[in-house]
């Protein structure tokens, strides 16, 4: 697809702007999930906190996002209410911006910028996370993976966008 071409276009049109509704870290494998405020973005590293920091610079998973529309699909596909973030092991919860419309951009956060590195897709321990059928009612609502391209402060209620 060229530059130029009318779908290309369209995939770099993004004009709206999300919001950070929560922020949680993973201190450590099985541990509870430490809900803050705010977070410390390090390039090459992810959030100040979390397990996943400290992996290098070429780790596609430094941090994890999802949409807030997200939790409540999955809930209703489990026969109830929006479920709690802190269950799915997530990052950062974005609501207002679908974030597959930023694949292959570069976007910010707060102070830091980000680059989108794929799909966040389940993995097997959502079943006892969420009870039978989280796994399948994940699918397609898991998110995304970025890497921290320039470092800084991400706090709830903080401003997410593409860049350019």
């Amino acid at each position: 697809m060229t530059e130029d071409s009318p779908m290309q276009t369209l995939l770099n049109t993004l004009p709206q702007t999300g919001e950070v509704l929560w922020i949680g870290l993973r201190p450590g494998r099985r541990l509870p999930v430490e809900v803050v405020d705010g977070a410390e973005a390090v390039p090459g590293d992810g959030l100040v906190g979390d397990r996943f920091r400290g992996r290098g610079d070429e780790s596609q998973r430094q941090v994890t996002l999802i949409q807030a529309e997200h939790l409540a699909a999955i809930g209703s596909f489990l026969g109830g209410q929006p479920i709690d973030p802190a269950l799915l092991r997530r990052n950062i919860v974005v609501s207002g911006l679908n974030l597959l419309a930023l694949k292959d951009k570069r976007f910010r956060i707060g102070d830091a910028t980000l680059e989108y590195t794929g799909s966040c897709h389940p993995c097997s321990k959502m079943e006892k996370a969420l009870g039978p059928g989280g796994y399948n009612a994940m699918r397609g609502h898991g998110g995304i993976t970025a890497r921290v391209i320039e470092g800084g402060l991400i706090r709830v209620g903080d401003g997410v966008a593409a860049n350019g």
